[in-house]
């Protein structure tokens, strides 16, 4: 009987040892610019209420992080869920694989949403999924949210592609 509660008490210690914490990152490219402001335009009316959407659609998610690049048009994406959130909104210059593992470990077993650009997000996507899987979006396509579940950058995600 001892040794069976021994084998018992090892099996649990070695699931828990073996047991891998995942990590969602929401990615998540910003809305409908407008044509006008240069470098740094605002949204779009129509980005506005995409961005008001996309707060709704993860209205019951927990969210751990909020991240954005520097520009008023992925800012203003995610500010609002942010706001909803209680959190406040990080900006972000570039997100490499040693950024991605630095959120991994730091927000671990949370949910983080990453706004970017046609061209990052799918980078920020191939990069946690350790491979080319998904290029550039199209500079009218606003519709894109990629959700990624990892253990480890590079390895062994799972993604989910939605559109809002």
């Amino acid at each position: 009987m001892k040794k069976l509660v021994l084998i018992y008490v090892l099996l649990i210690a070695a699931q828990i040892c073996y047991a891998q914490t995942i990590t969602t990152f929401i990615l998540v490219r910003h809305a409908e610019k407008a044509t006008e402001g240069g470098s740094d335009p605002e949204l779009k009316p129509e980005g506005v209420k995409r961005a008001e959407s996309l707060t709704a659609l993860f209205e019951k998610t927990d969210v751990t992080a909020v991240y954005s690049t520097d520009f008023k048009r992925t800012r203003n994406t995610v500010a609002p869920l942010a706001a909803a959130k209680g959190l406040t909104l990080n900006t972000y210059s570039s997100m490499k694989t040693a950024d991605l593992e630095k959120l991994l470990t730091a927000y671990a077993g949370g949910t983080i949403v990453i706004s970017g650009h046609s061209n990052t997000i799918p980078d920020i996507a191939n990069a946690l999924l350790g491979e080319k899987k998904f290029a550039q979006f199209a500079d009218a396509d606003y519709g894109n949210i990629l959700i990624i579940s990892v253990t480890t950058v590079g390895k062994d995600a799972k993604v989910v592609w939605l559109r809002y």
